[in-house]
């Protein structure tokens, strides 16, 4: 659940990236991190092994102010490989949302479906099934990639095509993922009674902070 302190007048959001192995979780949080103004960003934070795949987990934090808060959103991925569950649970705990990064390649058919029924475990034991979960169908640009029309949807879920590597599609996954993480957290915390700022107000504000562009690039 997020956390809201008004105390500090601080509130923070975590996202987290799921997927197979080698699907581009952390390419897209590479693209993210290039595209954020250096003002609003932390440290980029990713430990690889020596095959490209994330050990443990990556974080990019990311912040803005507006008149009357201060908001920080705590970007994570999580590493692929079953035989890291425990980490994936330990990191999903606490999410206000997630995108499942599904590979387009043939060969990650099976893999992706393995890897989202891995997230519903997981979400279930943090009792998360109710966040929201946007779908990024990454590496568009292969050449065998799967049609987008018969690709797997998840429970009948719209999909954003990207190319992580490039950036394409990463921002607009993104906005969308925060953007459903607010309206999910206002109807239990009223966010917008709370804070004077509304869920277009909020992704506006974030636009022009952080740098990024609302367009779909």
């Amino acid at each position: 659940m997020a956390q809201l302190d008004f105390a500090e007048r601080q509130l923070t959001l975590k996202l987290v990236y799921f997927g197979p192995p080698l699907s581009g979780k952390t390419s897209n949080l590479r693209a993210l991190y290039a595209k954020v103004d250096k003002l609003n960003r932390g440290r980029l934070m990713t430990l690889d092994t020596r095959d490209d795949r994330t050990l443990f987990f990556d974080l990019l934090p990311i912040f803005f102010r507006t008149s009357n808060f201060s908001f920080r959103i705590k970007v994570y991925t999580v590493p692929g490989q079953h035989v890291h569950e425990a980490t994936r649970k330990v990191v999903l705990a606490g999410a206000d949302g997630v995108v499942f990064v599904a590979d387009s390649s043939p060969a990650a058919i099976e893999p992706n479906r393995e890897a989202w029924a891995g997230l519903q475990t997981a979400l279930h034991a943090h009792s998360l099934e109710a966040i929201p979960v946007v779908v990024q169908y990454n590496k568009r640009d292969l050449p065998d990639a799967v049609p987008l029309a018969s690709v797997e949807r998840f429970g009948d879920r719209s999909v954003i095509e990207a190319q992580a590597k490039v950036g394409i599609g990463v921002v607009p996954t993104f906005l969308q993922l925060v953007t459903a993480a607010w309206d999910y957290l206002d109807k239990d915390l009223q966010l917008a009674g709370k804070l004077g700022i509304d869920s277009r107000a909020f992704r506006a504000a974030l636009v022009e902070h952080v740098g990024v562009s609302d367009a779909l690039d």
